[in-house]
């Protein structure tokens, strides 16, 4: 099948979070499959042209009465040996994407023209395929930026070309819905009886992401248990009634791992690598951890290791909140060392710097580094998640395949990957809690302490089945793949 992937974010070009590695991933485990995929998204200032190759003639896409001009750049993604070639065209618009950050900056989180942005580049997809004489069977666009996508093909151009290729839209997070002025809406170049028709009235504002959920053909989402949730006003983010309409259409697939990044055996971020066979290496691994952290170097203390986005939907109040949080009666009452990576909400930042001060076995690194977030996976004897939501997940995923049991709140992905502990049989692949509340955190981590010191032989057996989990790409591949060929039986 020839697939375009429509998305904002891809790795290696632009990236905020794991949308840009899912798109990516999947991208090239269909294209190992055998299918002609391609990826489209906009060139920011962040990718060099220099990098790219530039598509000879200027782009029109025809947009609210008028016609924006633009450029095309082709780059490129690969699989290790080149087995598999993702072409990834850029759409070049100095006034959309001539600028730093791909929704906003920290002066201005969300740009005001966000709707015009996003309206063009989703109107753009289907001037490029005109344009390389190659018109996809699947439009797969993901997220609210890419959510006119199936709209346009719906109400303009199933009827110009693209009568036999067909839409699917992906929820990566539905708290994200890129909800706007309605005054925007003209420059859409759709009639205003679509306004209603077509989903994108939310309160007498725009809602982008309701359109895509209304329009598409098929919809998905990256995980089971997510795609029950979203259908009920708890996680719905009011979008629960339309996705309960759209039942029948809606699905969720698991998102998979990158497993030639995310792979012990292999990883050249950790001293030595490792296997379920030989666990030796991650002994290494933990005395590493505590030695750049500054923590005392015995391996008979267990390291709960924290990698991720310092915000609300993390769980962070519960945990890390002053006067209430786990954290300080985690760090006071239970014999372990925890160690925390990550950047977000400025209280929670300084809140973690004033524990770290107060408390020895407390260690914190605010911001990001990609050799210390594989260290953590690999050295902490557990890995803590307690999100309020969590639609996939894939540091829980990491941890499983490091042979960290992770500590996770029953939800979302989480409720997916982990396999709650069972402490007669040993049987397991993790600790898990349903209400967020700092006791049941505090608890829960207690309980995989207990287990740590009084049955060392579940915590080794535990580690193992982890490692022997399959979270590669191809499994989600094959999935999205019978999605797909379910419009052609």
């Amino acid at each position: 099948m020839k697939i375009l992937m429509i998305s904002s974010e891809a790795v290696p070009f632009a990236k905020t979070g794991g949308l840009a590695d899912a798109v990516s991933s999947l991208s090239l485990a269909l294209a190992e499959r055998g299918h002609d995929v391609r990826i489209l998204l906009p060139r920011y200032y962040s990718i060099p042209r220099e990098k790219l190759k530039m598509i000879p003639g200027p782009l029109g896409v025809p947009m609210g009465g008028r016609e924006e001009w633009c450029a095309v750049y082709e780059g490129e993604l690969t699989t290790l040996g080149g087995k598999a070639r993702v072409p990834v065209y850029c759409i070049d618009h100095e006034g959309f994407f001539g600028r730093d950050g791909i929704y906003g900056t920290y002066s201005e989180p969300d740009f005001r023209d966000n709707p015009y942005r996003f309206a063009f580049f989703s109107r753009a997809a289907f001037q490029v395929c005109r344009k390389l004489h190659w018109i996809p069977d699947i439009l797969h666009a993901h997220d609210w930026p890419a959510a006119l996508v199936p709209v346009y093909l719906k109400y303009l151009e199933r009827f110009r070309d693209f009568e036999k290729t067909y839409s699917v839209f992906t929820i990566h997070n539905l708290g994200y819905q890129g909800i706007y002025g309605k005054d925007a809406y003209h420059y859409f170049g759709l009639d205003w009886s679509l306004f209603s028709a077509a989903g994108f009235e939310d309160w007498d504002r725009l809602n982008l992401l309701k359109a895509a959920l209304t329009s598409a053909d098929k919809l998905t989402t990256v995980s089971p248990t997510y795609a029950e949730e979203t259908k009920t006003p708890a996680y719905g983010f009011r979008m629960d009634g339309v996705l309960r309409a759209r039942a029948a259409d809606y699905v969720g697939i698991l998102n998979g791992i990158d497993t030639t990044i995310w792979n012990p055996r292999t990883d050249p971020y950790i001293p030595r690598p490792y296997s379920a066979e030989d666990l030796s290496g991650k002994a290494l691994a933990k005395e590493t951890l505590q030695k750049n952290f500054g923590l005392p170097q015995d391996p008979s203390v267990p390291i709960v290791g924290m990698v991720g986005r310092l915000t609300d939907q993390k769980g962070i109040g519960e945990l890390f909140g002053p006067n209430y949080g786990a954290a300080w009666s985690i760090c006071t009452e239970l014999r372990l060392q925890m160690v925390v990576l990550g950047s977000g909400e400025r209280w929670c930042e300084q809140e973690l710097r004033s524990l770290a001060s107060r408390l020895p076995n407390l260690k914190v690194m605010i911001g990001y580094d990609e050799k210390t977030s594989h260290l953590i996976e690999a050295g902490s004897d557990f890995f803590l998640m307690p999100s309020r939501y969590e639609p996939c997940g894939l540091n829980q995923m990491y941890s499983l395949v490091y042979g960290t049991p992770p500590i996770v709140r029953r939800t979302g992905g989480l409720a997916d990957s982990v396999e709650n502990y069972n402490q007669q049989t040993g049987e397991g692949t993790g600790f898990m809690f349903d209400d967020l509340t700092p006791r049941a955190i505090y608890d829960t981590v207690g309980w995989a302490i207990w287990a740590y010191y009084n049955r060392p032989d579940h915590i080794t057996a535990m580690r193992k089945r982890g490692m022997q989990q399959d979270f590669s790409w191809n499994r989600s591949a094959s999935r999205y793949e019978a999605l797909y060929q379910a419009f052609f039986s």
